[in-house]
């Protein structure tokens, strides 16, 4: 739907007036995640309502987080005179970006009946733009902002920079503000992500990085951003940089890790290097290199924000004091024995005679609060920091993550929260090789797991394990196992 108003809008006390034409729909959102400590049931549903903007045809742009999980999607026109079930047909969570569409022939020919929406050509500081909401009654509601800065965050999963536009906006209360678009000169510059009402500051993903998520997804087949594949620390300290052999002229900073199959190892970088310079742009000690549209930038922008996948680009490494320049194909990152994320994935995990086994996940980290990467036990966040210690012959690591007091678990009961590594003599490189594992105890009917802490090994007796399982599916738990994410 297409509409034209002149309405009233307010900014830093001053009173201006602006002129939109825009096709923007209601998103309402029913989202229900799984429960992490107890992976067989599900979080109780809540909703979530944001706005979506026509960018093609039937094509709706909105953020990730109003899909994550999602068990139903409706569009709404402005007006709320017409209702129109959704699918995802693209979404990157890293990016924090999802495209919808509709389903019904007829809702697509009213999706398709309206003017998509341009993108408008990269923000400068100081300009300004139109935030834009829509009120009960349907009127758009815009509100002026002026880009203070720019800066490369993550804004969905942690561990993920995208470059945002930091906008100075004094948003008004208004339903269906979840997300938000952003516009300048009635074309899209942005999708807010966060808005702080107290500072009157919001973060929005800037247009370059809905650009290159747009052309991505355009022939149906969404591949995502690409990653070096490679951890940094900075370079600020003179005798780490006399160490490193870097003169004053030279920023850079070190690599402290390199991923296993990641585009940087399959290029020849090492742990070791010093990254000068990616493509033209010198890299400082701090790890940022000076944009001209924007100033200084973190240097991961020229990866995942000026490049896409496939993408081959030249980085400039110091290596024992010696220069040398590597070509590089950007690639996917391959994810780790340790994901980020499980968004729209069902959690593996496996009950055993009250031992609780699944996946070692980012998200069942957090579960120790806001300081989990303090509060965590060590051998985990050791994982976690250093993979390439654990992943030889894994895909997964699985871990035995509680113990539910039980006739088969007696003594045990305070075993949680470490890793597996053998079941039955057999290495346990995932949840369905756990699974498989268990189908076999060992000598007078005894399962065996092997676990990397002081205990070492612990025992199961696999008849009062069943007898266990029986009465857990009797109460109601839904299934014992699950091997399919």
């Amino acid at each position: 739907m297409k509409f034209y108003l002149t309405i009233l809008a307010a900014f830093s006390a001053l009173t201006v007036w602006v002129s939109a034409e825009v096709s923007v729909l209601r998103v309402s959102s029913t989202l229900q995640s799984y429960n992490i400590s107890q992976p067989w049931e599900k979080q109780a549903p809540y909703n979530r309502r944001g706005l979506g903007v026509v960018i093609g045809k039937n094509q709706i742009l909105t953020t990730a987080e109003m899909v994550a999980n999602a068990t139903f999607i409706e569009l709404q026109t402005a007006d709320g005179e017409k209702s129109i079930p959704a699918t995802v047909i693209a979404v990157d969570y890293e990016a924090n970006l999802a495209l919808l569409a509709a389903k019904d022939p007829e809702d697509i020919k009213v999706i398709e009946s309206m003017k998509p929406v341009e993108l408008a050509t990269p923000s400068k500081l100081g300009e300004t733009v139109q935030v834009f909401q829509i009120e009960d009654n349907g009127m758009p509601l815009l509100t002026n902002g002026i880009i203070r800065g720019t800066d490369v965050v993550s804004t969905f999963v942690d561990g993920h920079f995208f470059l945002n536009y930091e906008i100075k906006a004094a948003m008004q209360s208004a339903p269906n503000s979840f997300t938000i678009p952003v516009l300048k000169d009635n074309k899209l510059a942005g999708l807010l992500t966060s808005y702080s009402s107290k500072d009157q500051l919001l973060d929005a993903t800037a247009t370059e990085i809905i650009s290159a998520f747009i052309k991505d997804a355009a022939d149906g087949k969404y591949v995502g951003f690409p990653d070096l594949g490679v951890s940094i620390v900075r370079t600020s300290d003179e005798n780490f940089r006399g160490w490193l052999k870097l003169t004053d002229a030279q920023g850079g900073v070190f690599i402290n890790r390199v991923q296993r199959n990641s585009s940087a190892e399959k290029a020849g970088i090492k742990v070791g290097d010093v990254i000068l310079k990616v493509a033209d742009s010198a890299i400082n000690r701090r790890g940022y290199y000076t944009s001209k549209n924007y100033g200084e930038l973190y240097w991961s922008h020229l990866i995942r924000g000026t490049h896409v996948t496939g993408d081959e680009i030249q980085i400039t490494l110091l290596r024992d004091g010696i220069e040398l320049v590597k070509q590089v194909k950007l690639e996917r990152p391959i994810e780790g024995i340790i994901p980020s994320h499980t968004y729209g994935k069902a959690p593996r995990y496996m009950i055993k005679g009250g031992f609780v086994f699944q996946e070692l996940t980012e998200s069942y980290l957090k579960l120790f609060g806001d300081d989990w990467k303090s509060r965590a036990p060590m051998t985990l966040l050791d994982a976690l920091n250093h993979p390439e210690d654990y992943e030889k012959g894994k895909k997964r690591l699985v871990i035995l993550s509680r113990t539910i007091p039980t006739k088969a678990t007696i003594g045990y009961e305070r075993i949680r929260a470490t890793i597996v590594t053998k079941v039955n003599g057999q290495e346990i490189p995932d949840i369905p090789a756990l699974i498989k594992a268990f189908k076999t105890p060992g000598e007078n009917g005894i399962h065996t797991i092997e676990l990397d802490n002081d205990i070492e090994k612990i025992y199961l007796d696999a008849e009062t394990a069943s007898k266990v399982e029986a009465e857990f599916l009797q109460q109601g738990l839904p299934a014992l196992s699950r091997d399919k994410e």
